[in-house]
């Protein structure tokens, strides 16, 4: 049950959900928030199209009346410059829409395998808990999982660890960061032949130097793999420009990456 839905046991509240947009929208389709007497979770974009959207479900929870979708043009009457149109739906919700609604608002998550529980994935769990990606976290080592995990992420111990590529779901983005050299060629070989029978993972990522790739490659070759196939791997990973080797700083740049060439919705 998630935190709206949960509320609704108690409270009702209006849904206001975006139901299409036109032009430069501070949020896509599908975006929503939902606005009880005292507070809202979620958004739909900020600025004074969510002051006035909320002001309206507000209206409505008090029992005001109105058409199920109405038109926000995002010019000056509005005190927004975006210049697009979003059209927003307005619906009063309680318990008896519980659930109906756990599936309805349940996120959309792409997604993401990540070997390695060393110090940068760790960094990138805590980045990727924030955005939509279904993770499964995979080492060999069995011990190295923390405790406690964020909700969208699986543990996973699987010896050897390229083993599991073959049971990743399709368009799973891969991040390959373990312990070992050795380990990290395994997978990359792993995920390389798993794209020459299906060609279904949009991003291959491998941390690593210049150097570290150029070995990979000539090491790649002599397993049979030909340029065009190793042109699949990223290595290094990272959004070009940013030079810091801190863990948490690869991880946002790697985070950033994916999201820029493989973004969840977009395989």
């Amino acid at each position: 049950m998630n935190v709206v839905t949960s509320r609704l046991a108690r409270e009702h509240a209006v849904l206001v959900s975006v139901e299409s947009a036109q032009g430069s929208v501070p949020r896509e389709p599908g975006a929503w928030m939902a606005v009880f007497a005292a507070d809202v979770i979620g958004t739909i974009g900020g600025g004074q199209l969510e002051f006035q959207a909320m002001a309206e479900a507000r209206r409505r929870l008090a029992g005001g009346e109105g058409e199920p979708v109405r038109r926000f043009p995002l010019g000056p009457s509005l005190g927004q410059c975006c210049g697009g149109v979003v059209h927003l739906r307005f619906e009063r919700i309680g318990a008896a829409d519980m659930a109906a609604l756990e599936t309805r608002l349940a996120p959309k998550l792409a997604p993401l395998a990540l070997f390695g529980g060393g110090h940068v994935g760790r960094a990138l769990i805590n980045v990727l808990a924030t955005l939509p990606f279904a993770v499964t976290w995979i080492d060999s080592r069995d011990e190295i999982f923390p405790a406690q995990v964020p909700a969208n992420v699986d543990c996973e111990h699987s010896d050897p660890v390229h083993a599991a590529v073959c049971d990743l779901a399709r368009e799973t983005r891969v991040l390959i960061m373990s312990f070992s050299h050795a380990e990290d060629l395994d997978i990359v070989a792993a995920c390389l032949r798993r794209q020459r029978e299906r060609a279904d993972l949009p991003y291959i990522g491998l941390i690593g130097s210049q150097t570290k790739w150029a070995t990979f490659r000539h090491r790649l070759e002599e397993r049979g793999f030909i340029p065009t196939e190793l042109e699949q791997v990223t290595c290094p990973i990272g959004l070009p420009g940013i030079a810091g080797k801190e863990p948490e700083v690869i991880a946002v740049s790697t985070a950033a990456q994916i999201l820029q060439v493989a973004p969840p919705g977009k395989p």
